[in-house]
C-alpha cells in the first residue's frame, strides 16, 4: 500500500483542536458525523432533486436522494468486497463511502440545475460557479464546524467528493459566449459550468493532491477536449469517487423514474416505446431478458410490485459492478475504479436518458426551473449591488474581509445564494422585490 493508503488519507488540513473523551471512532466516522450534523445537509431537505418541491410530498428532494445514494454505495462496497477479496485493502470503510454520498450534492444551490447555470452567469467574470466545486468549498472551508477550514475532513474523503480533479479555469471554454440582453433572454445550454473546482479554492485542492507522486499528480489532473465549443472535461477520478459516482447514477436512473411512474408523468407506451425495447436488444444483458416482467410491474396498481420490480433494478446494476485496473497510476486508490459490465451501463444510460428527456426536460418542469433561474439572478444582482447594505450581518463580515484580503467578494455573494433552500430563496426575493 502507498502512503495515501495508509497515513496521508486520515491527514487533515488543520490540527484538530478539540480532544473528545474516550473517543474511539474511525476517522471515517468522525467525517461522517460531521456531514451528518451540518446545516448544509439539513439544507437538503428543500432543494429540489428532479420534481419541484411543495406540489406533492411524496417525491424526492435532494437529501432522500442523497441518504438512497449512501445506501446504494455501501450495497456496491459490500458486493466488491465479496468479490474481489485479494483487493479488498483498497476498499473505502462503509463509513467512509456514506459520507462520500452524502455529501456529494451539499453544493448545489436551490432550483437545481437552473440555479446553477443562474450563479454560473452572474459569476462569469469572477471564477464561475459550479455545484460540485461548490461542494468542495463547502466541506473545506464554509460550513462552521471550524473557524476557517470548514468540516476539515481527511484528505482520502475530500479526494473521494473531487469529481473532477481540475481547476475550473484550466476547463473554461474561450470566448464565453455574449452576455444576454436580459436575465429572460438567458440560453442555459449556453451557460452550462465546466465542471471542476474553483480557483478560488486552489490551495486546499493542492493540498488534496499533495501525497501524490509528481507523475500521478499531473496524469490525474489531465483533461480532454471533447467538442471546441464546449468546455474541457477531467478524465479520471479516485476509487472512491467513482464507486460514489455509480451509486448516484443508479439512483437518479432508477430511483426518479419510480417517483415519475408513481406521479403519472410517465407512460406505459412511452416506457414500452423507449425504454423497454431498446434494452430489450442489448446483446448478453441480464436486463434484456427480465425488462418484460419487470416493465408490467413497475406499472402495477400494486406499490408492493413496483417496489420489487425497483429493488430488481437496483439489484441488477449493484451486481454487475467490478473492479478494474488501469495501469496507469503508482497509486491504487487513483489506479483502481469501479466499473458496470458495458451491457449494463448501456441499459443504465437508456434509463437516464429517458428520465431527462421524459421527465427533467418537461415543459411543466423547465417553467419551474426557469422561474427559479429569474429568482437566482435577481437575488445576485441586488445583493451585488449594496452587499454591505443588504447582506445578513455574518455575510457582509466575510463580504468586507474578502475585499481585505484580496479574496473575491463575488464569490461570497454566491456562496450566501448557493446555501439557500428553494423555499428561503423565494420568500427572499417576495420580500425584496
Amino acid at each position: 500500500m502507498t502512503e495515501l493508503s495508509q497515513q496521508a488519507g486520515t491527514a487533515r488540513f488543520a490540527e484538530e483542536q478539540s480532544q473528545r473523551r474516550n473517543d474511539h471512532r474511525t476517522p471515517w466516522q468522525r467525517d461522517r458525523a460531521r456531514i451528518l450534523h451540518s446545516a448544509a445537509f439539513r439544507r437538503l431537505q428543500n432543494k429540489t432533486q428532479v420534481l419541484s418541491i411543495g406540489n406533492n410530498d411524496f417525491y424526492r428532494t435532494r437529501l432522500t436522494h442523497s441518504l438512497e445514494v449512501a445506501q446504494i454505495g455501501t450495497g456496491i462496497v459490500g458486493h466488491l468486497q465479496a468479490k474481489n477479496q485479494t483487493l479488498n485493502n483498497y476498499l473505502p470503510e462503509l463509513n467512509l463511502i456514506e459520507s462520500l454520498c452524502l455529501a456529494h450534492d451539499i453544493g448545489h444551490p436551490p432550483f437545481g440545475h437552473g440555479g446553477e447555470v443562474a450563479l454560473n452567469y452572474m459569476m462569469r467574470d469572477n471564477g464561475g460557479f459550479e455545484g460540485n466545486a461548490q461542494t468542495f468549498r463547502i466541506l473545506t472551508k464554509l460550513e462552521p464546524y471550524t473557524k476557517d477550514d470548514g468540516m476539515n475532513l481527511t484528505r482520502r474523503t475530500l479526494l473521494g467528493i473531487i469529481k473532477y480533479p481540475c481547476l475550473l479555469s484550466q476547463l473554461q471554454r474561450h470566448p464565453l459566449p455574449p452576455v444576454a440582453k436580459s436575465f429572460r433572454q438567458l440560453k442555459v445550454a449556453d451557460w452550462t459550468p465546466a465542471k471542476g473546482i474553483y480557483d478560488d479554492d486552489q490551495s486546499l485542492y493542492n493540498w488534496v493532491l499533495a501525497s501524490l507522486s509528481a507523475k500521478d499528480r499531473d496524469l490525474f489532473t489531465q483533461s480532454k477536449t471533447v467538442n471546441p465549443l464546449r468546455h474541457k472535461k477531467s478524465i479520471y477520478k479516485s476509487l472512491d469517487c467513482s464507486i460514489m459516482e455509480l451509486a448516484d447514477d443508479i439512483a437518479y436512473g432508477v430511483h426518479d423514474l419510480e417517483d415519475a411512474i408513481v406521479m403519472g408523468i410517465v407512460n406505459r407506451q412511452d416506457w414500452q416505446e423507449q425504454v423497454a425495447s431498446a434494452i430489450a436488444d442489448i446483446k448478453q444483458c441480464w436486463l434484456a431478458d427480465e425488462i418484460g416482467a419487470l416493465s408490467v410491474k413497475l406499472f402495477s396498481r400494486h406499490h408492493y410490485d413496483q417496489k420489487d420490480a425497483i429493488g430488481s433494478l437496483v439489484n441488477a446494476f449493484i451486481t454487475s459492478i467490478s473492479l478494474q485496473a488501469q495501469q496507469r497510476f503508482d497509486e491504487p486508490l487513483l489506479d483502481l475504479k469501479a466499473q458496470m459490465d458495458p451491457p449494463m451501463a448501456q441499459a443504465l444510460e437508456v434509463l437516464k436518458r429517458f428520465v431527462l428527456h421524459y421527465v427533467i426536460q418537461t415543459p411543466e418542469i423547465e417553467m419551474v426551473r426557469f422561474k427559479g433561474q429569474q429568482v437566482v439572478m435577481e437575488l445576485f444582482q441586488a445583493f451585488a449591488s449594496d452587499p454591505e447594505r443588504l447582506l445578513p450581518l455574518n455575510t457582509r463580515v466575510r463580504w468586507l474581509k474578502a475585499g481585505e484580503d484580496q479574496e473575491n467578494p463575488a464569490r461570497v455573494i454566491a456562496d450566501y445564494i448557493a446555501g439557500m433552500t428553494d423555499d428561503y430563496a423565494n420568500r427572499l426575493f417576495q420580500t425584496l422585490f
